[in-house]
């Protein structure tokens, strides 16, 4: 009898034990070109949102998309181009802003966010032969590595990382990538491809799952840790 009650002893224990392991996720919410929506239930990030909405004939969203804003949001841009980037609509949103040029300012962030690092780098992007200031980024929160593109057409940043669980980054960055033979898959576990304008045609194979192509917006990615 002494025997079977310390069996279902350690059985209830191991079941209690498992019942409050500390679990969470990161949600990623995708809102149009590269504008991103990122939390933890805690943090909350925009990433290359607010944009003007239809600039360059890429995509629209809706007016609720901004009514939706947290006002303790953190606001971070690769850069300032309309797609990417409105000063309008920031000007009327509360919360920390970070662009090209207060970049610097971006380490300060892991000072205030627990479990929290972020890396930037300054990125090609050139249109029209004219250089704008640019920067990709690397996120590390709660021990995953998320990876933010922009919008530049070069791979060899991207190419010196390693362990990536998500990386999101325009098709052309993967065309450039291929045709300077840089191997993808060792870099990153799983790509979300964005940035596609409604009259691009640009798919990718559904079979694979490791990739995912961005171009509804409201599509989401959860990243358990």
């Amino acid at each position: 009898m002494r025997s079977i009650y310390s069996i279902a002893t350690l059985v209830f224990a191991c079941f209690s034990l498992s019942g409050f392991a500390q679990t969470g996720e990161i949600k990623i919410k995708f809102i149009g070109n590269c504008g991103l929506y990122l939390t933890d239930d805690k943090t909350n990030f925009y990433i290359d949102f607010p944009y003007k909405s239809g600039a360059h004939d890429y995509m629209e969203y809706d007016k609720a998309e901004i009514d939706s804003i947290k006002p303790d949001g953190i606001f971070i841009f690769t850069h300032r181009h309309s797609d990417h980037y409105s000063e309008k609509i920031l000007k009327k949103l509360s919360g920390q802003k970070f662009d090209p040029f207060n970049v610097e300012e971006l380490e300060k962030l892991g000072q205030s966010i627990p479990d929290f690092d972020i890396k930037a780098f300054r990125t090609d992007h050139t249109v029209f032969g004219i250089s704008f200031k640019h920067y990709s980024y690397l996120i590390t929160w709660h021990g995953k590595k998320i990876y933010l593109s922009g919008d530049t057409t070069e791979s060899e940043t991207f190419a010196a990382q390693s362990g990536i669980d998500w990386t999101f980054a325009p098709a052309w960055l993967l065309m450039d990538a291929k045709e300077k033979g840089i191997k993808l898959a060792g870099i990153s576990q799983k790509f979300a491809i964005y940035h596609i304008g409604p009259k691009d045609k640009i798919t990718v194979d559904k079979s694979d799952d490791r990739m995912i192509a961005l171009d509804k917006s409201g599509q989401r990615i959860s990243i358990p840790y």
